[in-house]
């Protein structure tokens, strides 16, 4: 496998699905990182990520969780209309399937530490992350303002991994009485977690290609990011 390309690989409900793999240069092992992207595709924001984790050590995948509608579809910030028809095309069940294929073929690389996977998100992949967690053995995943995380409450119990949540305190569509939900299932459920609301950023607070990027909250919620994987997957 070359670096920094998309590959295609099967999915167990007879589909394909291009993941954008971004691995560190050498033999490794290196531990593993499954990479959700925002509700606008693998697009030059989220393939950025992938090469900024695998600069960290990490090798990284991105699934292109919309190839059932359109494939490697890369979609604008400004037309959520657009947006719509492929979100509204998602389901749980092709979700899970487009992860644990995508889990599958890194266990399948030589160069891949087995024991040590993880998962972010962005947005819409914040939500897939948190389900990665409860339906894979990881051992860390993370969650940046992760939109309809209320709604997998009931899912807390199955978490698997350590798990880290961002929101933006400015954030319009995730009000706190959402976070509450998604938080307070998680302590309930005994699970290991770590919560973090930054009072002045708003959604989508960590894409430089958005008018909401705060360049501030992005620093700190990535260095965040890096102890907290680094702890759990180094």
């Amino acid at each position: 496998m070359t670096n920094h390309e998309f590959n295609s690989i099967p999915v167990p409900d007879g589909t394909g699905i291009d993941v954008y793999a971004a691995f560190p240069e050498g033999q490794g092992p290196f531990p593993a990182i499954l990479l959700c992207q925002e509700a606008f595709g693998v697009n030059n924001h989220i393939r950025q990520v992938a090469e900024r984790l695998s600069k960290e050590g990490y090798a990284v995948i991105a699934p292109d969780f919309f190839h059932r509608t359109s494939r490697r579809i890369e979609l604008p910030y400004n037309d959520f209309s657009r947006v719509m028809p492929h979100i509204q095309a998602l389901t749980r069940e092709g979700l899970c399937a487009d992860i644990e294929a995508g889990y599958n073929w890194l266990l399948q690389q030589t160069v891949i530490t087995k024991e040590k996977l993880g998962s972010i998100g962005f947005c819409m992949g914040g939500r897939v992350s948190f389900l990665a967690n409860t339906v894979l053995p990881l051992s860390a995943a993370v969650s940046y303002y992760g939109g309809g995380l209320d709604q997998l409450a009931g899912e807390a119990p199955r978490l698997h991994g350590p798990h880290l949540f961002f929101w933006g305190g400015q954030d319009k569509h995730i009000t706190p009485d959402k976070i509450d939900i998604i938080i307070n299932a998680v302590k309930a459920a005994g699970k290991e977690y770590t919560n973090v609301t930054i009072s002045n950023a708003d959604h989508a607070f960590n894409c430089d290609e958005r008018p909401s990027f705060n360049s501030f909250a992005a620093n700190e919620a990535w260095a965040y990011t890096l102890a907290f994987l680094g702890n759990r997957l180094k």
